[in-house]
Formats: C-alpha cells, structure tokens, sequence
C-alpha cells in the first residue's frame, strides 16, 4: 500500500510531466505560427516580428506556472546584490562593445539590433532554463540536459538530416550545459539570455568577432566567480560571528 508521501510524489511528478506538455505544446505552436506560416506577414518592424518568433518558450512557462501554480525560482536580478549589476555586465557592456566594433567597421551603432538579440534570448530562456531546467532538476543532470537540448533543437522546427544541423544539435548540448550552469551558479534570467545571445551575436567568426567573443566571455567567467567567492566569505563571517 502507497502511504501519503509516496502518493504526493507520484502526483507531484504526474503535474510535473503535465505541465512540460503544456509548455512546449504552446512553444512549439507559437514556433510554427510564428516561423512557418504569414502569420506575421503584414508587420514591418523586425524588432516585433523578431521577439514574437521567440516568445513561444516564454509564454508557454507562464501559462504552466500560472496552471499548475509553480514557484519560479528564477527573476532578472538572481543572486547578485541589485539589477543594475547583471543588467551593466551581461547587456550593457555587450551591447557597447559590438557597437563600438560595428561603428568602426560599418559606420553604424545597431543598438536597436543589439537589444533585440538580447531580448529574444532573454524570451527563450524564461522557458529553457528558468522553467525546464528547474522542473528536471531530480533528474540526473546529464539527463535533464539531454531532455533539454533535444526539446530545444526540435523546437527549431528544423529537421533537414545536414551536417550543419548535427553540429548544431550539439552546440545547443553544450548550450545547455553551460547556459545550465550560468543558470545555477547566478540564478539571473539577464545572465543566461547574454550567454544565449552569444550564438546569435557571433554566427559568423572572425579574428575581430573571435576576439571580442572571447573578452566577454572571460569577464563574464570572472564576474561570476567573484560573485561566487564573495558569497562564501559572507557566508564564513555569517558563520563565525554566529552565537
């Protein structure tokens, strides 16, 4: 006989698998809508139709977290001590160093541009990591990043058997590797949409591309480690100074 807690657990895991369902059946609808149909034929702005070919992930988290009340543990500010903090490193500075590097070699500063990768990402992510993530959390972790990484490419709606997609089937396991992490270590839905925007800001690589890749990258790393380090500290002063 079931006793009470194992039955919960059984419920718990049902609403669970039910409500993964019903987020990715909005995603992937909104996906199709969005991507394979004119739907958005008559909008002129590429701004909008841009954020409504990647809200899908995001509306379909909110309607199962408002359907099956779960708790999102994720918010734009995460662990760090304000918003302004990620909002400085993860958007800002990207956003004036491709400028500044677009500016030179093309005469232009694509703000609008810059802005709207970042935004697109921060959609996907609401869902990716900030919902998916967190409900395949029992899962052994290579698991839940499998899961992931397949819902996520499937999503694209892109199913042509070439090797571009292969590849690209496993950078998004590494995305979700590394994008998991970021995820875990800074709780910040800003700092998992940067690193989400890396693949869109640098589809084509180059010396100059490569280099600037790679400076946001390392401060990005180095910020989060300092974040980290000055956690335990707090966390060891908290602790000693304790009765």
């Amino acid at each position: 006989m079931n006793t009470q807690k194992e039955i919960e657990r059984i419920v718990d895991k049902r609403i669970t698998v039910i409500a993964i369902i019903v987020f990715y059946v909005i995603a992937v609808l909104l996906r199709y809508l969005t991507n394979k149909t004119e739907l958005l034929a008559g909008i002129n702005s590429t701004f909008i139709v841009t954020i409504l070919q990647g809200i899908g992930p995001a509306i379909g988290a909110l309607v199962a977290i408002k359907l099956f009340h779960i708790h999102f543990k994720m918010n734009l500010k995460g662990n760090f001590a304000n918003i302004l903090i990620p909002l400085s490193i993860y958007w800002l500075l990207p956003a004036i160093l491709i400028g500044i590097v677009a500016y030179f070699a093309k005469g232009t500063f694509p703000l609008i541009a810059i802005f709207t990768v970042l935004i697109y990402g921060l959609l996907e992510e609401i869902g990716w990591r900030g919902f998916l993530q967190q409900l395949l959390v029992p899962l052994p972790k290579f698991v839940g990043i499998l899961i992931i990484t397949i819902l996520w490419f499937v999503w694209h709606l892109n199913f042509n058997l070439t090797s571009s997609n292969i590849i690209f089937f496993f950078i998004l396991l590494l995305g979700s590797w590394g994008i998991g992490l970021v995820a875990e270590k800074t709780n910040s839905l800003l700092a998992v949409a940067a690193f989400h925007s890396l693949n869109n800001f640098f589809a084509e690589l180059n010396l100059q591309t490569a280099i600037l890749l790679t400076i946001l990258i390392t401060v990005w790393i180095i910020s989060i480690i300092y974040r980290l380090k000055l956690e335990k500290i707090s966390f060891k002063s908290n602790h000693n100074t304790s009765p």
